[in-house]
């Protein structure tokens, strides 16, 4: 049989542009030959679509693409992925369904078993679980459709969370009651670090348990803080590749199942690179996909704006990014030289204006309120503040979209400042360490240097009062980054923690400095997610709470 694998960037509500695409894939697969061409998860919708399934007449425009795009499928069938109504009086409103067309028309209707609902999946807050299990036949091929998690029952644990017997049913095991000769998957699984080598693993131990071919078709591209990579794949039923296609990419290919050679593929990538083209396309696909093209930032002369710049520009180009320079009397004039540097190596527009008169008079302002106080964090903040202000009235007036450049660390332990070096639309790098921040910048600078050698070099400061470094208020970033991992991806305690080796009062002062900035985090833009555990809607701790 031939299949094809139409791996597309779909956009979240905009179904006239989802459903062109899908037809699209239809006729490209025709003219390949191809007797079934497969598409991702809620594909005709986008994915997530969150609470726009509580709109009735979201899921109706739906369910009337699907119906539309099977007129398309006549000497050929598909597989396209849309919410279905449960009709059943009683449980939830929707199924997440597969729709198998063919013949002009929608023949059969496959739903999902399995609904995610830990960490960013919550879709039994939308979704009623399927338990009626039917194979489909087309040219004599008996198929096996399923949508995503339904290949996951037997997933390998999350470090810090076992989870192995998350679910009592294997869908699998259902279908291959009925003999099928090849199994489907239509899925959206979120881009993370490792997660594709995780996934595969899954998927080959599916294969050679019931010794079948497995089509594995995954969303491309970014939905708000979601970035989906691709990497779609065909498993022979030894589990041994036949097809993957590219990541981070829209890809399309027919495979014959049965004349294809098993290939090599790497499934441990180099994860620096995979967060850069992550991030690129993250950037990309949030102001493109909300009909935006213009953004800027703040660029101080440190390693973390330098990055975002750089990611920025790859993903906008630098007709599109303007940016400010926002020195003090505090700013060192070597961060300042190395911001200009940068900013004609990328050939971006940039505006130098100093922010010292007005926080002097701020600052003077308050003199009758503050008295003798001594200058402290306050006036630190003051300046964090005036920075935000300004970069977003060069984004109310030229139109320029700002990004955060917060890192993961900093984000972590509250070393930032709310309404003002906190601001942004999309926070780039928030879910990036800033261990990982450095080896990004190594990286970006493999091929020749593009962001000076001394904002990688230099001591990290936030250059708010004189001679500051950030090694000042916090732990060496090697070692902070470790207990960070170990306590937010690895869900371990301090105690926990400690026992690896790590000194126990800088445990305790990282964990309580994580506890007691939850409110921060809380205010924050939402994050292009690129590790298993995000802040945002994957990490949800109350603010307020007794922590010990």
């Amino acid at each position: 049989m031939r299949i094809a694998l139409a791996q597309f960037n779909y956009t979240v509500n905009h179904f006239e542009y989802n459903k062109l695409r899908l037809i699209e894939g239809i006729e490209r697969a025709k003219e390949n030959n191809a007797e079934l061409v497969v598409f991702s998860e809620l594909s005709v919708c986008g994915y997530p679509p969150l609470d726009l399934l509580d709109r009735r007449a979201f899921v109706d425009k739906c369910i009337d693409a699907v119906n539309e795009i099977a007129t398309h499928c006549k000497g050929i069938a598909a597989v396209v992925g849309a919410p279905s109504y449960n009709h059943n009086p009683f449980g939830k409103m929707l199924y997440n369904s597969a729709y198998f067309l063919n013949n002009g028309v929608i023949e059969s209707v496959h739903h999902k078993a399995l609904l995610p609902t830990y960490d960013i999946f919550d879709e039994y807050r939308y979704f009623e679980s399927n338990s009626d299990f039917q194979v489909v036949t087309l040219n004599g091929k008996r198929i096996a459709i399923t949508v995503c998690e339904d290949m996951w029952d037997n997933q390998p644990p999350t470090p810090g969370v076992p989870r192995s017997n998350l679910y009592r049913l294997s869908p699998m095991e259902e279908l291959a009651k009925q003999n099928p000769e090849v199994v489907i998957n239509l899925s959206a699984s979120p881009f993370s670090k490792n997660n594709f080598k995780r996934r595969f693993e899954v998927f080959q131990d599916k294969c050679r348990q019931f010794k079948l071919p497995v089509v594995h078709v995954n969303q491309v591209g970014a939905n708000t803080d979601l970035i989906f990579e691709g990497s779609s794949f065909v498993l022979n039923s030894k589990g041994e590749a036949i097809c993957k296609l590219n990541e981070f990419a829209e890809d399309f290919n027919v495979v014959d199942i049965k004349e294809q050679q098993a290939i090599n593929i790497q499934t441990q990538a180099n994860s620096i690179a995979q967060i850069h083209d992550a991030l690129v396309l993250g950037i990309r696909d949030y102001f493109y996909k909300s009909g935006l093209t213009k953004a800027t930032l703040g660029l101080s002369g440190g390693i973390d704006s330098a990055v975002t710049l750089v990611l920025a520009q790859k993903a906008l180009g630098s007709q599109n990014v303007r940016v400010l320079l926002l020195p003090s009397q505090y700013s060192s004039q070597h961060s300042i030289d190395d911001a200009v540097a940068l900013a004609k190596n990328l050939n971006v527009k940039y505006d130098i204006v100093n922010i010292s008169k007005t926080f002097n008079v701020l600052r003077e302002s308050m003199q009758d309120v503050f008295g003798n106080a001594p200058e402290d964090i306050t006036e630190e903040n003051i300046q964090a503040r005036i920075r935000g202000t300004m970069l977003m009235a060069l984004s109310n007036k030229m139109g320029h979209l700002l990004l955060n450049t917060s890192n993961k660390s900093e984000a972590a332990v509250g070393y930032g400042t709310l309404y003002g070096d906190m601001c942004g639309a999309i926070s780039v790098l928030g879910d990036v360490y800033k261990t990982e921040v450095f080896a990004l910048a190594q990286y970006i600078n493999e091929n020749g240097e593009v962001i000076p050698k001394n904002t990688i070099n230099k001591p990290p400061s936030a250059e708010l009062r004189p001679d500051q470094k950030d090694s000042d208020s916090l732990p060496d970033y090697e070692v902070l980054d470790k207990i960070l991992y170990h306590f937010i991806e690895g869900h371990k305690s301090a105690d926990e923690i400690v026992v690896l080796g790590f000194n126990e009062a800088i445990v305790n002062k990282v964990v309580k400095l994580v506890n007691a900035t939850e409110h921060k985090r809380m205010q924050s833009p939402p994050i292009l997610r690129v590790s298993p555990k995000a802040f945002g809607f994957g990490r949800r701790i109350p603010i307020v709470a007794k922590f010990i």
